[in-house]
């Protein structure tokens, strides 16, 4: 009946480990309110820029741009290959330091060399229309914010 009783008794403990009581939260050292939260960085873009620009008119007259907006060759407007669709600049003519400000409204140039493309309305405005390409300064007076226009 021994060997009946034994097999029936509760099954061997190894080791003599304790086993924990109840785990401690972590201590809250501050309010979640006061938690200071980490913003999302604003994006850096270079702000001013030094190079030959041209200018585009006639065909595209009328059409759509990067920003859905129909291009209006005659307005101050200007094509950027990275600056948000929105943003305005000042562009100066470093040949007779003439001034104008446009809208980035589209993308390009697609001309190696060439950091800005304008509207024929700004180049005029600039003096060079009938050059084609100027040597210009563009400084951002306030980035767009890259919408689309329906």
């Amino acid at each position: 009946m021994s060997v009946f009783m034994a097999g029936c008794s509760s099954a061997p403990r190894y080791g003599n480990q304790t086993v924990p009581g109840n785990p401690q939260k972590p201590a809250r050292t501050q309010p979640s309110s006061q938690i200071p939260v980490e913003k999302t960085p604003e994006l850096s873009y270079q702000r001013s820029w030094i190079g030959l620009s041209s200018w585009y008119g006639e065909d595209f007259h009328g059409k759509k741009t990067a920003n859905g907006e129909i291009f209006d060759m005659y307005a101050l407007t200007a094509a950027h290959r990275t600056l948000p669709l929105g943003t305005l600049i000042r562009v100066t003519n470093l040949e007779n330091n003439r001034s104008v400000v446009v809208k980035v409204n589209d993308r390009g140039p697609y001309v190696e060399g060439r950091i800005l493309d304008l509207s024929y309305g700004a180049a005029k405005a600039l003096g060079f229309e009938n050059m084609g390409i100027a040597k210009v300064h563009i400084q951002v007076i306030s980035f767009g914010d890259n919408s689309y226009q329906k």
